[in-house]
């Protein structure tokens, strides 16, 4: 999967709706950095989860929480700092 996957969706749809596509962007950036759930979400989490001894259970445990705060922050700030208006010609 490469970054044309996720960005121009965003793009057809800020399009088809009218809309600033920005804040669609950042809601992909954010959504594609926010990788809490499993060991294999990014390669930090990798490099502690041996060493660490950690199971994969543990990262579910607190992932899944902090990807629903993340989110919620999001949904509530993306509007705020990257409104949803018309684009400008």
């Amino acid at each position: 999967m490469n970054y044309r996957d996720v960005v121009e969706p965003a793009i057809a749809l800020a399009e088809a709706t009218g809309v600033d596509p920005r804040p669609l962007l950042i809601a992909v950036m954010i959504a594609a950095s926010a990788c809490f759930a499993t060991p294999i979400g990014y390669q930090t989490n990798m490099l502690v989860y041996g060493p660490g001894g950690y199971r994969f259970v543990d990262y579910l445990k607190v992932g899944v929480p902090l990807t629903i705060v993340v989110f919620a922050a999001v949904m509530l700030l993306l509007p705020v700092f990257w409104p949803l208006t018309p684009a400008s010609p």
